[in-house]
């Protein structure tokens, strides 16, 4: 007989459901009947019991000792958490030394309880009433006394809690960071306001050094009834620091936040440099600056916007940003001045600020040894680099400065980590444009620096007329590149152990007949136009080039070579960095028969801040002593001998010279290698022989120089 499967009735089967949501339903019941039982314990013993219990799991999770003195509340006030201490007192970690991290009179709070549990906390409402913070990190900066648990383990940031509305007597504050070389005491205390809009006003007082300079600082924070409602503070505050001043106004979200502050910043002091090496962070000195703007911080950067102002005689305008972030801090801006006087830029290339702005020009040239010095010599801070990244975009529209024609300037700094580029600085001189790379590797001790300076095609009549040459009849360009390397911390120092090459390029073009026949001394040619009333007749420039190889500072002619319509100029000689020190000497050789042609060259000696000038030279004095002895021997007619140029200068293949190649690459037009630049004729053979090709008789030394 088959067996009848057993059923189940359908009355029957939503019984186990039922049983179990009642099971839910007490389970919730007894837990909200228990937490109701715990705050009405609470509320009514206000937690006081309690006590003992905090100290003992508040000192085990923090590591340290906090103990109550005095009354002690812990209960929900009635969703809030409300929290008294009197005589409260958390010790100081034992790296410290003793004392205490905190302890005050009496504290008194109302805490948002999801905050407390989750989250920043936010304080509604506190009361301190003889507080004594001592907040400071230890000498590497790896621990502080704020941050609680295991005493080895890596500091956190000071980050308040969010206060909306307190009330402080007699609360101080110290504050210590080996990273800005801060050490400040600060006062807080609350005074009740009459004035029906304010409940009370915080008010601040402190004091002490940073980076070695004092500062000084008074404040109110007025808290307005909306506050407990989520209204905002209003801050008033004067900071005195070096020689600088700032004022704050505006207002603050809560006494304690922040972060969405709506400042507005003015600042007024003898150098700006001051302010920002309070946070160690580099920058150029500056003259008297005043400089209004809006400050607020949003998270880790310190927002500065609408900068307006001046320094010295000149203006500034834009934003900037500070980050704080490890292990440096972090400085982008974005900055515009319209007009930048000289004598403000000066700090720029390493100048005595002061002096110049006492002295003017003479300010920038120092003595040493009796030689006057023209190479800044301020030594880079490589210690204060190590605290600070920075992206700068820094734009100028005219330099005033009455000879240096320079404006539309436009300069990217990026700086990490000790390796600073300005790169690329670019800028407009006499129609011209000047692009450089110039990096600093302060990484390496000491820096090393490459410089790399390049002008486009200029018009050398506008270049020079701050020189006192004038535009007219001068339609010539030049072109040039400096690129260089040298280790030094000043830029005296690197370019005194620089290595590399400097070539300046004259394309084709014209140029006055007074400066050519100047430099080439024909006194026929230049007298019998100077009666004539020809001065500003143009001489063509077929080509030139002025250049210098570079080695371990010192600077030699590779080669000088001006080829014109009318003579083929050439240049001997060099200058050193090291010592500043100019020993040169330009002469013509005329490719055409000339009368009473001097053939001396124009010496140029000195130093880069006091060179001299000279066309005297032996071999001058010698042909005047040649035409005298004709003179005397035979007539007077046959003096005038001595002085004639044969005109045998040989005119140069452009190529090699518009290529700023080296003395050995260039040739004349018929493709021979030039003798007369380089180890040619015009330089004197070693050991006393003449090289190839020498003819003596018509060999032309420079000067005695080699």
């Amino acid at each position: 007989m088959a067996e009848v499967p057993q059923t189940i009735g359908s009355a029957d089967m939503p019984r186990p459901r039922r049983d179990w949501r009642r099971i839910v339903v007490r389970v919730l019941l007894g837990i909200v009947a228990a937490v109701f039982l715990a705050w009405l314990v609470l509320f009514i013993t206000k937690g006081r019991f309690l006590k003992g219990t905090f100290e003992r799991i508040a000192s085990a999770q923090s590591g340290r000792t906090i103990r109550v003195a005095g009354d002690f509340q812990f209960y929900f006030a009635p969703v809030d958490l409300k929290f008294l201490a009197e005589g409260l007192s958390i010790s100081n970690p034992a790296w410290a030394g003793g004392g205490n991290t905190f302890e005050a009179r009496k504290l008194d709070s109302s805490v948002a309880t999801l905050t407390f549990l989750f989250g920043r906390r936010r304080v509604n409402w506190l009361e301190l009433d003889g507080a004594r913070a001592d907040l400071h990190w230890d000498a590497r900066r790896q621990r502080n006394t704020w941050t609680f648990g295991d005493p080895n383990a890596k500091g956190k940031k000071l980050e308040l809690p969010v206060v909306r509305a307190g009330t402080f007597r007699d609360t101080r504050i110290r504050y210590r960071d080996p990273q800005f070389v801060l050490d400040g005491n600060f006062l807080l205390d609350t005074v009740t306001s009459s004035d029906t809009r304010f409940d009370s006003a915080i008010r601040a007082r402190g004091q002490g050094m940073v980076r070695g300079r004092p500062f000084r600082l008074t404040g109110q924070l007025q808290s307005p009834n909306a506050t407990i409602r989520g209204g905002e503070n209003q801050l008033t505050a004067r900071i005195e620091v070096a020689r600088s001043v700032a004022i704050l106004a505006g207002t603050l979200p809560g006494p304690t936040q922040l972060d969405g502050s709506n400042l507005a910043v003015r600042l007024r002091g003898r150098n700006l440099a001051d302010v920002f090496a309070v946070l160690g962070i580099l920058t150029p000195d500056t003259r008297t600056y005043r400089l209004t703007g809006r400050m607020t911080k949003d998270g880790p950067d310190w927002k500065f916007t609408r900068l307006r102002g001046v320094f010295g005689d000149s203006d500034l305008a834009g934003s900037l940003t500070v980050t704080q972030r490890e292990p440096r801090l972090l400085l982008t801006a974005d900055l515009t001045t319209r007009t930048l006087d000289i004598v403000d830029v000066s700090a720029f290339v390493g100048y005595d600020l002061e002096r110049v702005e006492a002295q003017g020009a003479a300010g920038v040239i120092t003595r040493e040894g009796g030689a006057p010095r023209l190479l800044p010599d301020a030594r880079l801070n490589v210690e204060a680099l190590k605290n600070f990244d920075a992206k700068v975009r820094y734009k100028v529209g005219t330099l005033r400065a009455r000879s240096l024609p320079i404006s539309n300037a436009d300069l990217t700094l990026d700086l990490e980590d000790r390796l600073l580029k300005l790169s690329p600085l670019t800028f407009a001189m006499a129609r011209g444009n000047v692009a450089s790379d110039i990096v600093i590797d302060a990484r390496k001790r000491p820096a090393v620096t490459d410089y790399d300076i390049r002008l486009s095609p200029t018009p050398m009549g506008r270049l020079l007329a701050g020189w006192g040459v004038e535009e007219a009849g001068t339609t010539g360009t030049v072109k040039a590149r400096v690129k260089l390397t040298g280790v030094g911390d000043t830029v005296h120092d690197s370019l005194a152990t620089s290595n590399g090459r400097i070539a300046v390029i004259l394309p084709a073009g014209s140029f006055w007949t007074r400066n050519v026949q100047l430099s080439e001394l024909d006194l026929g040619t230049f007298a019998q136009k100077m009666f004539e009333g020809r001065l500003k007749e143009p001489v063509r420039i077929n080509c030139g080039l002025i250049g210098f190889t570079v080695r371990q500072g010192v600077a030699a002619a590779d080669p000088i070579l001006i080829d014109t319509q009318k003579n083929v100029m050439i240049g001997r000689g060099g200058f050193s960095f090291r010592n500043e020190t100019i020993d040169l000497a330009f002469r013509a050789d005329s490719k055409r028969f000339s009368l009473l042609a001097g053939q001396s060259p124009v010496g140029i000696g000195g130093y880069f801040a006091s060179p001299s000038y000279s066309v005297v030279s032996p071999e001058l004095l010698g042909r005047a002593g040649a035409a005298l002895g004709l003179a005397v021997v035979a007539t007077p007619l046959a003096g005038v001998l001595a002085f004639v140029d044969p005109g045998d200068a040989k005119a140069t293949a452009c190529g090699p010279v518009l290529a700023g190649a080296t003395a050995r690459a260039q040739r004349t037009t018929g493709g021979e290698a030039r003798d007369d630049v380089g180890r040619g004729t015009t330089a004197k053979a070693e050991n006393g022989r003449s090289n190839r090709g020498e003819r003596k008789e018509q060999r032309k030394n420079f000067l005695g120089i080699f």
